[in-house]
């Protein structure tokens, strides 16, 4: 996909591909994790990209020099000292389904029937892209695209529940870093799929690239169509101050149906051997239009019918993105002693335009017409400038800079009148608001070991200036603030295949740029929202400890956290008459959680492999302001299977299912629910492949949230038709991959160029 190959900056690298020991166990051996003196002195010569041993030229290095990788591949999992890699390659669901679709059967990943990620239960998620953030995923549209982002173009995915100070530390919950596929091989290499599903779906795409010994020109396209039906309920029984009663009930059918195109476009080139320079452009557009018919019906506390109507809305929702991307490295001598810079602009607009015929059936009164535009434009500028040296004690320095700006313009519209012709602009809902968000870092990471003990200590000081103007009502507000954010990771190993773990980092969560803006934005007659000039940033401070071991090729992990939170910002639902809800942001006094999760990985047989995660948490919020000096607490869990059968040499099913159990909010609860897909692949031959897949095999994905307090109890259900069968081709095309050998940090990290050597 056009925007998911941005090339990442020199983002601290933590791990390579494959290795057959931990980097303690090649520290014991004399091997690269900590080299004896003289070692260390006799550097190599500088050198960005290794000539091919194949040509008699001078032999590539080993891929183990130079990395702090704690646990080698097992079952598509590596594991490095601040992260989890989980590989897509065996997801079947990667040809056919998008990026939400593979995130679900992630451990510690959650994403809901619109598309929105938590992970561990916590929401706020930062999501990168080959380390880079991006417009997409920010702003209420994010859930959206992850819907219809193909997955095809994602390799795997890094979760980072405690990253280190490399990274920026918003998003309490941590990191969820996508690593875009690459072509890898002697010159033109790429490939073509196509997949027709049920309903409407169709999506394919092609990717090409051509690799010489000092260029790659690279790129791709895709197509996707999707259609999605499904229906909304809403019961609320509301008190207002006066002890009135009133009872409301919302019924919603919708389906909803459209298109996304997605271009790229990208080069890198050597200089030199010591100096690589690259540049992508990347376009994507989604376009989708929807029909939905509501009944509304409110009764008062005796159960007589008080006002009944129904609405007919048609939609169009527009987003696109293009972006501009450049990267520069520079290799000195000594391996990975290096420095990197990466500049990106993106620009993201989205449209959301609603034209609704509301028909009133108690009491009888004429028809009206409704229009309600929501217009975002997003323009991200983003610098990263990263020097890494290695010491010839065998620690390592990382130390860099990095700077964001975020300008936000949102413009709200809304009117009505009798018909189309007779429209009169509703002052309420029409406003212009302005964001501009600036925020400024230096941070440090230095590496040490102490025999068995690593030990990866980071600092990072950030500046945040965040201006905001609501131009309609000429107010205005703003925060400066300079924050520090230090981490610390810790492997101590028992054995050569079981280690200790520990982290510590502190996160922050700002405000979303609307969730600032004091305008009421309309929903449909019975919901608005209404964002909070006054919000604090949440901040968090996230503990952990835990166990991992390697053995016979399988993976275990145990790992118990710890965090607690202060300001946490959530929705908060209230009455204003009628059944009418205002939903607005707030702060929380307080919150915390302590679980464990666990993930295994292996074989049950030569033929049968398995891969088993659970995570069982309690979790504790207090909100004074909204529930009276009282805190809600409880248990949930989340858990995923998946089973993959080799059947014959060119016959490979697969099944994965996931469960998600009650969890508890401000004001009230989300029911338990759950998904089971299936895949069946067929080979053809080593280039084509037959695949069908199965999502949501039993159709029982949903969504129900419960609020509950004194004066409001509301059930809101949603019930989306997301069972999809697709049936689909892939083809395979290029050389061998002998040339343009990978350079082991960019092919497991996705740092600075995550294109990398192809």
């Amino acid at each position: 996909m056009a925007f998911l190959e941005l090339k990442s900056v020199g983002i601290a690298s933590l791990a390579a591909g494959a290795l057959a020991a931990p980097t303690w166990a090649l520290a014991q051996a004399g091997g690269a994790g900590a080299p004896p003196p003289a070692a260390a002195q006799a550097q190599p010569q500088p050198q960005l990209r290794p000539k091919s041993a194949s040509t008699g030229d001078a032999k590539a290095p080993s891929a183990v020099e130079g990395v702090i990788v704690t646990a080698p591949s097992s079952q598509g999992v590596k594991a490095s000292i601040d992260r989890l890699s989980y590989s897509l390659s065996k997801d079947l669901h990667v040809q056919s389904g998008s990026i939400a679709d593979v995130l679900r059967n992630i451990p510690s990943v959650d994403v809901d029937v619109q598309g929105n990620v938590s992970l561990r239960g916590d929401p706020n998620v930062t999501i990168l892209i080959d380390g880079q953030p991006s417009g997409m995923f920010k702003g209420e549209g994010r859930g959206q695209m992850l819907q219809q982002l193909p997955a095809s173009q994602i390799e795997r995915v890094e979760v980072m529940t405690n990253p280190s100070a490399a990274f920026s530390p918003e998003g309490t919950a941590g990191i969820i870093n996508l690593i875009t596929k690459q072509n890898r091989g002697v010159g033109l290499v790429g490939s073509l799929k196509a997949n027709v599903g049920n309903g409407g779906r169709n999506n394919g795409g092609i990717s090409l690239s051509h690799n010489a010994r000092d260029l790659t020109v690279s790129g791709d396209a895709g197509w996707r169509r999707d259609a999605v039906s499904g229906t909304l309920d809403d019961e609320r029984h509301a008190v207002d101050q006066a002890g009135g009663v009133s009872n409301t009930r919302q019924a919603t059918r919708f389906k909803s149906e459209g298109d996304s195109t997605n271009v790229r476009g990208a080069v890198d080139y050597d200089l030199t051997s010591t100096t690589r320079i690259g540049g992508e452009l990347r376009y994507n557009d989604m376009d989708f239009d929807s029909k939905s018919f509501s009944s509304y019906d409110t009764s008062d506390g005796a159960g007589l019918a008080t006002q009944g109507y129904d609405r007919s809305t048609q939609a169009r929702w527009k987003k696109s993105v293009e972006g501009l991307s450049t990267n520069a490295r520079r290799k000195f001598s000594g391996t990975e002693h290096d420095l990197s810079i990466n500049f990106s602009i993106e620009r993201t607009l989205e449209d959301q335009d609603r034209q609704t015929l509301m028909q009133s059936r108690l009491p009888v009164a004429p028809d009206s017409y409704e229009v309600v535009r929501n217009g975002t434009d997003l323009v991200q500028t983003h610098l990263k400038a990263e020097y890494r040296k290695p010491l010839a004690s065998g620690d390592k320095l990382v130390a860099g800079y990095e700077g964001q700006i975020d300008d936000n313009t949102y413009n709200n519209y809304g009117a009505r009148g009798a018909d189309a012709g007779s429209l009169i602009e509703l002052p309420g809902l029409t406003n212009r608001f302005e964001y501009r968000q600036t925020v400024q870092a230096v941070y440090a990471t230095y590496q040490h070991m102490f025999g068995k003990l690593t030990a990866l200590g980071g600092l990072r000081v950030e500046s945040a200036e965040i201006d905001t103007h609501q131009v309609t009502s000429g107010t205005g507000a703003g925060q400066d603030y300079v924050k520090a954010y230090p981490s610390l990771h810790l492997t101590y190993a028992l054995s050569l295949e079981t280690q200790v773990t520990g982290s510590y980092s502190r996160r922050i969560q700002r405000p979303a740029a609307q969730d600032l803006n004091p305008y009421v934005t309309y929903q449909d007659p019975y919901n608005f929202r209404q964002g909070n000039p006054d919000l604090n940033p949440q901040i968090t401070d996230s503990f952990e400890m835990g166990l991992r071991r390697m053995h016979n090729g399988a993976f275990y992990m145990a790992n118990l956290y710890y965090r607690r939170s202060r300001d946490g910002v959530t929705d908060i639902s209230r009455d204003l008459g009628s059944g009418v809800l205002l939903t607005t942001k707030e702060n929380l006094a307080r919150g915390q959680n302590v679980g464990v999760e666990l993930v295994v990985t292996g074989k049950l047989s030569k033929k049968l492999s398995y891969n088993v995660s659970g995570n069982a948490f309690w979790n504790e919020i207090e909100s004074p302001e909204v529930v009276g000096d009282d805190s809600r607490s409880g248990v949930s869990f989340m858990a995923r299977g998946n089973l993959n059968w080799q059947a014959t040499p060119k016959d490979f099913f697969q099944i994965n299912t996931f469960a998600i159990g009650k969890r508890i909010t401000p004001q009230g609860w989300q029911a338990p629910t759950g998904m089971l897909n299936l895949g069946y692949q067929h080979r053809f031959n080593p280039k084509i492949a037959a695949i069908v897949t199965v999502q949501d095999a039993l159709k029982t994905f949903g969504s129900k949230t419960y609020i509950d307090t004194p004066t409001l109890r509301d059930v809101n259900r949603r019930d989306f038709d997301l069972r999809a069968v697709y049936v689909g081709v892939t083809y395979s095309l290029g050389g061998a991959n002998r040339n343009r050998p990978s350079d082991p940090k960019f092919d497991f990290e996705g740092g600075l160029n995550a294109a990398g050597p192809r």
